[in-house]
C-alpha cells in the first residue's frame, strides 16, 4: 500500500461552491493529491464514515499510481442533472447543460412535497419535448407506499427509469412488483456501492438498471469488475466531483464494452468553480476522455483553511491504515 506521506505530500484541500442547494450541501470539499499518472481525488462527503470513506481512497490512489485501462471511445454522452429547485428554475438549470438529451431529475427531497416533484419532472419534460428521456432520483428516501404513489403521478412524464426509489432490499423488491406493469425500471445505486455485498441486490432482482460510480466502489478496476459480473445494463455516474474526480468516471465509461445510457458525469455544471479553467462540462451532450490538472492560481482562490485541510490530512491518514490493515494477510 502506498504510503501516507506520498499521499500527503502534494495535498491540496478546496471548498467550492455550488450554484443552488444539491444533496443538502451548498459547498463541496475535495481532497487533491498528485501521483504518477497524475493528479486524482477523494471527495467522499464529510458524513461518510473511516470504513466507507476508505475505498473512496483506494479509487483515488489507484486513479494516481496506475495507468487507467485502454479507453474503447474518447468521448461520454452524459445527462443534465435537476436538483430540488422550483420548477420556475429548471430551465434556467438545463441550460447548464447543453446539448444533454437525457435528464437526472432530484426527487424527494426532505421538506417538499410529491406536488413539488410532479411540477419539476413536468417542467423538464415540457423543457425536453418528447424525444427527450427523463430519470429521476430519489436517494432512497420513500417507502414502499411513498413510492409507489410517486411513480404513479410521475409515470406520464415517461420515465426511463426509477433510481434508488427505497432504500432497504426487501422495499425494493415489493415495489417493484407493485409497478411492474407501469414499465418503469428500478436502477441500483446506494443498495450496491453502500452493500457489503455490491451484487445482492442484483441477485435478488431488486432492480433492472446498475448504477456504478468509480470512487464509492473502490476504483475503476473494482466498479468494470462489478459490470462485467453483472447481467443489468450498465449506467456510471459520479458525486459531484471536482473534474480531477470526474475524470476518473469518464475513464471508467470509457472502458466499458457497452455504454447503454448516457451517463451522470456532467455534474461540473453544478459547481459554481472547479480547480481548473478548462473544466469537464457537458459540450454537445457529451464531456472528454482526458485527465485534468489543477490550475496553481484555482487551487490557491479555493483552498480550504488551515482547520479544514488538517480535519482531511487526518481523514486520509486514517482511511490508509484502514486499507493497509485489510490487505495483510491473516
Amino acid at each position: 500500500m502506498i504510503a501516507a506521506d506520498d499521499v500527503l505530500a502534494t495535498l491540496r484541500v478546496v471548498d467550492l461552491p455550488l450554484r443552488r442547494r444539491f444533496r443538502g450541501i451548498v459547498r463541496r470539499e475535495a481532497a487533491l493529491f498528485q501521483g504518477p499518472e497524475g493528479w486524482t481525488e477523494f471527495s467522499p462527503f464529510v458524513e461518510y464514515d473511516d470504513e466507507e470513506s476508505s475505498r473512496w481512497l483506494a479509487a483515488a490512489v489507484e486513479f494516481g499510481w496506475r495507468p487507467s485501462p485502454d479507453p474503447l471511445r474518447s468521448s461520454i454522452p452524459v445527462n443534465a442533472t435537476v436538483p430540488a429547485v422550483p420548477a420556475e428554475q429548471v430551465v434556467e438549470v438545463l441550460a447548464g447543460f447543453p446539448g444533454c438529451r437525457t435528464v437526472k431529475v432530484k426527487v424527494a427531497e426532505p421538506g417538499q412535497s410529491g406536488a413539488e416533484d410532479v411540477a419539476r419532472v413536468a417542467a423538464v419534460r415540457a423543457a425536453l419535448g418528447p424525444e427527450g428521456r427523463i430519470r429521476v432520483d430519489a436517494n432512497g428516501r420513500w417507502n414502499v407506499d411513498e413510492a409507489e404513489r410517486a411513480v404513479h403521478a410521475l409515470a406520464p412524464y415517461d420515465l426511463e427509469y426509477l433510481e434508488q426509489p427505497c432504500t432497504e432490499l426487501g422495499e425494493l423488491i415489493e415495489l417493484g412488483r407493485r409497478i411492474r406493469y407501469l414499465d418503469v425500471p428500478i436502477a441500483l445505486d446506494e443498495a450496491v456501492r453502500k452493500a457489503e455485498d455490491p451484487q445482492a441486490a442484483e441477485r435478488a432482482g431488486a432492480g433492472a438498471v446498475l448504477v456504478v460510480k468509480a470512487a464509492p466502489l473502490g476504483g475503476i478496476r473494482a466498479a468494470l469488475g462489478l459490470a462485467a459480473g453483472s447481467r443489468l445494463p450498465v449506467v456510471v455516474s459520479s458525486a459531484l466531483e471536482t473534474s480531477v474526480g470526474l475524470a476518473m468516471g469518464a475513464h471508467l465509461a470509457a472502458a466499458l464494452a457497452e455504454l447503454p445510457f448516457d451517463c451522470g458525469l456532467g455534474t461540473a455544471a453544478l459547481l459554481a468553480a472547479d480547480v481548473t479553467a478548462d473544466p469537464l462540462l457537458p459540450v454537445a451532450g457529451e464531456i472528454p476522455v482526458r485527465r485534468t490538472t489543477p490550475d496553481e492560481s484555482l487551487l490557491e482562490r479555493w483552498a480550504a483553511d488551515a482547520e479544514r485541510t488538517q480535519w482531511w490530512r487526518e481523514r486520509i491518514t486514517r482511511c490508509l491504515a484502514l486499507l493497509e490493515r485489510a490487505q495483510r494477510p491473516e
